[in-house]
């Protein structure tokens, strides 16, 4: 490890001072995904019992079992969809809502949209196609993304509408697991899907279709996955969350310190414990390096990255306020939450304030401004206005959510 990579000696405190994890096993799960990777660098690459931690990871087939097994305690926390964490806190999909906690942002960038072979040989290969093909055509495309309140739901929701595809009216969609997509798309039960790395990038190497879309060409630097666990957990064991978001921010940072990093964190994912793809499937995106199966390549300036100086791991309000805007526009909502309020609720500023500084990591504002694809801007200051801002919603509707 370089020198920036030795935390203060007031940061080895947490963990063997006055401030010892009052729980040292930690039960973590994770999808088959490579925005994992910080989460499994923390819990086999030795960053975890600096602190005090041994972690065992738990590796989910759904991100619907993955949140029933955070609900009942048999997972502490999670690699988690930013969108599953504010699901459950609004109490959308479950018997009844649940306090919810993001302790950090896992990751940025790295997600895609994919179509099939044999919408990619008709000809559709690209937003304006696919919007032509949607709206001649009687035949429904059935799309897939990987949980309603997810983050995958709300990216495909969000571009087809921008292309001028009702989302809820024009095509029906589908919840997949990731590590099923593929299978889904061979066996004609999809015509497309929204998902993370290494699938999309693997249904490409097997010709199964084209990359339509990356998600951070939507939105440069979205947030994406989340360590998150319920509240009652970081608040009943506040010194243990504070040290697995360091070991989690170290795992972050020597991620992204080199490509040599890089590659081995790459080649790590690929193993049958973990995310268990060929590494010719994970390694070129995890470095940035995207072909679309339509003879296009090139090198990402928004590639997934984990750490970013501490730009990735802020909970930054916006970010978490973003996906409620999300959910109002569509119907899951039937009213306008208190953005803030449930932000400020969800959102770990302090403890991951906490962390951060005692490893020298600076930490930005609270809030922060994009611009996305379609122009709109998103800075969380009007979020009840910007969930009325679209053409195209669902705000009059209320249509039941299963999960």
């Amino acid at each position: 490890m370089s020198e920036h990579d030795t935390p203060r000696d007031d940061a080895l405190s947490w963990a063997w001072g006055s401030n010892a994890p009052e729980k040292s096993v930690l039960n973590i799960g994770f999808m088959a995904l490579s925005d994992s990777a910080s989460v499994i660098v923390a819990a086999t690459q030795g960053f975890a019992e600096k602190y005090g931690l041994s972690i065992r990871l738990h590796r989910q087939s759904s991100w619907a079992g993955l949140r029933d097994r955070l609900l009942s305690g048999e997972l502490d926390a999670a690699h988690s969809l930013y969108g599953l964490i504010y699901g459950v806190q609004l109490g959308l999909g479950v018997g009844s809502a649940t306090d919810m906690a993001v302790l950090m942002g896992l990751n940025q960038n790295g997600q895609s949209i994919n179509l099939s072979h044999s919408l990619q040989a008709a000809g559709v290969t690209s937003g304006e196609a696919l919007r032509k093909h949607v709206h001649q055509h009687k035949a429904r495309l059935t799309f897939a993304q990987t949980f309603p309140t997810g983050t995958h739901a709300m990216w495909l929701y969000y571009w087809l509408a921008s292309q001028g595809i009702h989302p809820l009216r024009d095509v029906d969609s589908v919840v997949v697991p990731p590590p099923q997509m593929i299978e889904h798309l061979k066996a004609g039960r999809i015509d497309g899907f929204c998902v993370g790395e290494p699938w999309t990038a693997k249904a490409v190497d097997e010709q199964l279709g084209c990359t339509l879309t990356t998600i951070q060409a939507i939105w440069p630097d979205h947030p994406e996955k989340v360590l998150g666990c319920t509240r009652a957990f970081a608040e009943q064991n506040p010194n243990t969350a504070r040290a697995l978001i360091m070991a989690v921010l170290e795992a972050a940072r020597f991620i992204d310190e080199s490509e040599e990093n890089k590659r081995s964190t790459a080649q790590l994912l690929s193993g049958s414990d973990y995310v268990d793809a060929p590494l010719s499937a994970i390694s070129p995106r995890f470095l940035g390096q995207y072909q679309d199966g339509l003879g296009h390549a090139w090198l990402d300036e928004h590639p997934l990255r984990f750490h970013a100086g501490g730009l990735v791991n802020q909970p930054y309000l916006s970010d978490g306020m973003w996906f409620m805007t999300q959910f109002r526009r569509w119907g899951l909502l039937r009213s306008d939450p208190d953005y803030l309020a449930v932000a400020l609720q969800v959102q770990q500023l302090a403890l991951y304030r906490e962390a951060a500084t005692a490893l020298d990591i600076v930490v930005p504002g609270e809030m922060r401004s994009s611009i996305l694809q379609d122009g709109s801007c998103w800075d969380g200051s009007d979020p009840a206005a910007y969930a009325r801002s679209f053409r195209l919603h669902a705000l009059a509707e209320s249509p039941a959510v299963a999960l």
